[in-house]
């Protein structure tokens, strides 16, 4: 009998506008045999975000309740909102032998490498201070002054980049997702 391959935890995190987002989408399209994690939030869905897609948006109450029930994989509160992942999904895709793919925060990132020390960590970084700022901006969903507080988070989570596997500079985004496609290739083998 053929011996069951455990899947690999793909974790992406960076600062707020460092694209990490954008290349978990274009990881999904080229290697459509990863799984993205959906994440749980307390916040209020952006206008380009659909529901149980980009995360499962719920009340305080319930996420709460989620923790208090050991559902989450990893969690965080920042920015006013909680924020984690739901464990079930992700235990049940990498006992399939699934690679999973999760979004997470630096702290969360951290948290998952603990308990699974062989993640793969990614840590996206955009070119700039004044590059992250305007992605930001581009955005069009936060005040001046949520932008003003992520971009003080980001300096908090630049210098944990040491502690992951892999650094992606995001100034090209075919090029950052080829580097990340390339690692992933040569951890398969």
């Amino acid at each position: 009998m053929e011996e069951h391959k455990m899947g690999k935890l793909i974790i992406i995190s960076g600062p707020s506008g460092a694209g990490k987002g954008t290349i978990c989408a274009e990881l999904m399209r080229l290697m459509p045999d990863l799984v993205l994690s959906c994440s749980v939030t307390t916040r209020s869905p952006r206008p380009n975000e659909r529901k149980d897609r980009s995360y499962f948006f719920v009340s305080e109450e319930t996420f709460l309740e989620m923790v208090r029930k050991n559902e989450l994989l990893e969690y965080d509160q920042h920015f006013e909102n909680y924020y984690g992942t739901p464990k079930k999904f992700v235990v049940d895709m990498l006992n399939y032998g699934k690679d999973v793919i999760l979004e997470i925060d630096v702290k969360g990132a951290l948290q998952v490498k603990l308990n699974y020390p062989d993640s793969i960590l990614f840590f996206i970084e955009a070119p700039s201070e004044q590059a992250l700022y305007e992605r930001l901006i581009k955005r069009g969903s936060e005040s001046e002054e949520k932008i003003k507080i992520r971009m003080a988070r980001n300096k908090l989570e630049l210098a944990q980049r040491d502690k992951y596997d892999y650094c992606i500079m995001n100034d090209d985004l075919d090029r950052a997702v080829a580097e990340i496609i390339d690692i992933l290739k040569e951890r398969r083998k």
